[in-house]
């Protein structure tokens, strides 16, 4: 069982940055695939973000703003959120997908808000 916890939401204006971390309380390996998602008032949660196996991919939406990154040896996961705009207000959540065993954990979720 894999507990994951977000931190470092929060209100901010248009244009402004923020990042997010989230920590896992088990070991997450190389071969993990860790995601961001978000999901927005009256809207399906949708894919922010994925890294795996040094790869990484992100929304058309975020590309160029968003930055993802993983520590595997401190077992955090990260991202880095810059040029906000009032779209991108979500609350996030962060996604570990497992293979083998096939398992898939969230986090609680986090509020984004960006003011205009």
């Amino acid at each position: 069982q894999v507990q994951l916890v977000e931190s470092g939401g929060g209100l901010v204006e248009a244009g402004g940055s923020l990042t997010l971390s989230c920590a896992a309380s088990g070991s997450i390996f190389s071969f993990d695939t860790m995601g961001w998602y978000r999901q927005a008032p009256g809207k399906q949660r949708e894919l922010v973000a994925t890294t795996s196996g040094g790869t990484t991919n992100y929304a058309d939406s975020v590309k160029g703003r968003f930055t993802t990154s993983r520590d595997n040896a401190k077992n955090t996961v990260g991202l880095q959120m810059n040029s906000l705009k009032p779209e991108d207000t979500a609350v996030y959540y962060c996604n570990l997908r497992r293979p083998i065993p096939s398992r898939q954990y969230w986090g609680q979720g986090i509020q984004v808000t960006v003011s205009s």
